[in-house]
């Protein structure tokens, strides 16, 4: 199982070498993969339907409780199988889409690598392993949308969706790390073995918030759903992969894995249903108002996650047996309808649907299976769309709220079906329209994928009975226990979700037959999404912009002192902050183990600190900087630290010898800053001074010697096999610190060596 997870990774790699090999013939090459995984993961159906969940343990990094334990149920098993099944598919697709294209190998590279993501994602069973895929899924498809990156609005619309899930995802990185705090452990069994008893506790709902940021953010819930439409700049086999199938919905999974531990929260039910209705109205609304075949695919793909999300904050099992049944129908007839839109687009160049008609005749293959598709999309029988659309409607049925979510939902079905008649009526019948290029089918190639998607639909339709094992054991993993066996069917008698159905059937075909005229209207409010939230997205840009730039000017100004001065004021202003308000003052002075010579010395480090403030003698000031440092070189020999006196010596001596090379190169003093700058430096550099006594003097009341010295002096042969124990900390301990200070002394040299070589050539 840990190979087939990684394989998408490191298939990645190869993925150039194949194509300098194979050309273009490599597509086919890669698809093996992931139809290998497909075959792989169907192999566990029969367990997982008989109620089995498969864990495999590997470690990762123990000592943080984090691991790659990987768990197969039916939530995971479905998800897996649509992964593989349809990156298969789009590879293939992939291959002759972008035949002649320079970069395609990229492209297949990252689909690559960003399946191997999303598998991590849901095959994970340590929530920080799945965060790490989580991420992961972020970044490939930032390469993914942006691939087309000579485009300013490829570049945008990637940069625009990295922002937005990337953000959430922090917020989710919080969450889970809360989460595995509550829960006393990272895995998702132990934290769903739980069940609703982590709702007592007290930071229960600053977590829950936190993750559901995470999730909404990647599964496109408004009101962050604009950068999902956005991300339809990428290639179409980028569209049908991530944004319709897989990527889109790890929230949408996240949601349903952590269904059992939210159950029965207000919070998690009013979110969730509240926003997954608003989010189910909005992308329908914007789906039918728009002429761009894949942003209505894109506003659709908006209303189906929010029909998922709010089926979820339902909860029940009816509720959420419709949310198993809706996710595979979307998946196969949305993969299906971007294929599908993206032939159109491939063989016409353009994909407006008001500069396309009559493509029936010369593109019937693709009219056929693009027609089947889209009668999913509508929720028409026999597809399995409309049992899809069926067990929606009898899950809103379940809901307190159902008067209003059942009017939400029929409004949503109204655009929809609406949609699906755009997409294929306009385009595809009706009186021929020139397009850009001569139509034509497109190579088999790029056929197959939408219509074997299209065909699954109608099989899954005609018989249900081949997935309802697995909707089942999906079922049950997102109740959280074990649930009757799902009947799925096409007739279930005359009740009210046929007959909103066929109201919904009826007023959307209304709705596409006075389009043209209603659209006029509908366009003239277009103004009113400048006010929307991709307004604001683009308002906190600017002003993000705008900061970066004010904090650069002012803070990062190219001067030195300005540099300290701000690093000094912040430091005393948290650190006495934290001490005045939490620690408090601990520090006594003690003058009686006080010797002369020490006194003399810190006479000495005074005094020169002085002279080399003051002075405008570049020579003198350059001497009272080393006879600083040797005096602390000389308080190190009086506290038994010979090392740090030879390496302060070292330093200092070759500081010295630095500073003379170059004192004659340098120019004369010059006063740059006024007597009022220079009080106000010497303020600041004496509070920062007797701030940092005061700290050390606090530090030194809470410190261990004792318990530090003997961890060092039985442990430094035990574990160091070293007996001298300066030895031990300098190479083994604090090795990274002693490299540091090699680094130094090595930098120090060249410098001195460069120098005199110099010096010699002059």
């Amino acid at each position: 199982m840990l190979y087939a997870l990684m394989s998408g990774f490191i298939f990645a790699f190869f993925v150039p070498w194949l194509y300098r090999q194979l050309g273009e013939r490599a597509a086919w090459w890669v698809a093996t993969l992931p139809a290998l995984l497909f075959i792989y993961f169907l192999s566990f159906t029969s367990q997982i339907a008989g109620g089995e969940v498969l864990l495999f343990y590997y470690d990762w990094i123990p000592s943080l409780g984090i691991s790659l334990d990987l768990r197969l149920d039916g939530l995971s098993l479905l998800f897996a199988l649509l992964i593989s099944g349809i990156g298969t598919l789009v590879i293939i697709y992939a291959g002759s889409y972008l035949s002649g294209h320079r970069d395609q190998h990229k492209l297949v590279m990252f689909l690559c690598a960003f399946m191997g993501a999303m598998l991590g994602v849901v095959l994970s069973n340590n929530i920080m392993a799945m965060f790490v895929f989580w991420e992961l899924t972020s970044i490939t498809s930032y390469m993914l949308i942006g691939f087309n990156h000579e485009q300013e609005k490829s570049r945008k619309s990637a940069l625009q969706g990295l922002f937005v899930t990337v953000g959430g995802g922090l917020a989710l990185m919080a969450g889970v790390i809360l989460l595995g705090q509550l829960a006393g452990s990272y895995q998702f069994d132990e934290i769903l073995a739980q069940g609703a008893n982590l709702q007592q506790q007290p930071l229960f709902t600053p977590m829950l918030l936190l993750i559901l940021a995470g999730a909404f953010t990647k599964s496109a819930q408004t009101p962050f759903h604009f950068w999902l439409p956005n991300a339809m700049a990428a290639p179409t086999p980028v569209s049908s992969f991530l944004h319709s199938a897989t990527m889109v919905k790890a929230g949408v999974y996240l949601l349903a894995r952590l269904q059992p531990v939210m159950v029965g929260d207000m919070y998690w039910t009013v979110l969730l249903t509240s926003i997954g209705a608003l989010t189910m109205f909005v992308g329908s609304l914007m789906a039918v108002t728009s002429t761009d075949l894949k942003r209505i695919l894109a506003y659709t793909t908006v209303a189906s996650l929010g029909t998922l999300t709010l089926l979820i904050g339902i909860g029940g099992e009816s509720a959420l047996t419709a949310a198993m049944v809706f996710l595979l129908a979307h998946a196969l007839y949305k993969g299906a309808l971007f294929m599908a839109a993206g032939t159109v687009d491939h063989e016409t160049g353009t994909k407006d649907i008001r500069q396309l008609g009559g493509l029936k005749r010369s593109m019937p293959h693709t009219a056929f299976f693009m027609s089947l598709a889209a009668l999913a999309l509508a929720g028409v029988p026999p597809v399995l769309g409309f049992i899809a659309k069926e067990s929606m409607l009898e899950g809103l049925l379940s809901s307190p709220w159902q008067s209003t979510l059942l009017l939400v939902g029929v409004i949503s079905s109204i655009c929809l079906v609406a949609s699906a008649g755009l997409l294929v009526i306009k385009p595809f019948f009706g009186s021929q329209v020139a397009t850009p290029k001569a139509p034509h089918e497109a190579p088999w190639t790029m056929r197959i994928g939408f219509s074997l998607l299209a065909s699954f639909g109608l099989i899954f339709g005609l018989i249900p009975s081949l997935i309802a094992p697995l909707i089942t054991a999906a079922t049950a993993s997102v109740v959280g226990e074990s649930v009757n066996p799902v009947s799925l069917s096409l007739w279930h008698g005359f009740n009210l979700p046929l007959l909103l159905s066929a109201i919904a059937l009826s007023l959307g075909y209304l709705l596409f037959k006075h389009w043209d005229h209603l659209a006029l209207k509908v366009s003239g409010m277009k103004p009113l999404l400048n006010y929307g939230p991709e307004k604001g997205y683009d308002i906190v840009m600017r002003g993000l912009v705008f900061f970066a730039k004010w904090t650069t000017g002012k803070v990062q100004n190219g001067y030195m002192s300005n540099y300290i001065l701000t690093i000094f004021i912040f430091t005393i202003v948290l650190v006495g902050y934290v001490i005045a308000t939490r620690v408090g003052w601990y520090g006594t002075l003690d003058f009686s183990d006080l010797e002369i010579y020490e006194l003399l010395v810190a006479g000495i480090i005074v005094a020169v600190v002085g002279y080399a403030c003051i002075t405008e003698q570049r020579l003198g000031a350059v001497a009272a900087i080393g006879a600083l440092g040797f005096c602390m070189a000389l308080i190190y020999v009086f506290f038994s630290a010979p090392d740090l006196a030879i390496t302060q010596i070292l330093i200092e001596t070759l500081t010295v010898i630095l500073l003379v090379f170059v004192l004659f190169k340098l120019p004369r003093f010059q006063r740059l800053s006024s007597s009022d700058v220079r009080w106000r430096d010497a303020f600041v550099a004496l509070v920062f001074g007797g701030m940092m006594t005061l700290l050390v003097m606090t530090v030194t009341q809470f410190a261990e010697p004792d318990r530090i010295s003997d961890y060092l002096i039985e442990n430094s042969y035990l574990i160091a096999k070293g007996r001298n124990i300066v030895n031990v900390i300098l190479v083994d301990y604090r090795a990274l610190d002693t490299l540091g200070e090699i680094f130094v002394l090595a930098l120090a040299a060249i410098g001195v060596m460069a120098m005199i070589k110099l010096e010699k050539k002059s």
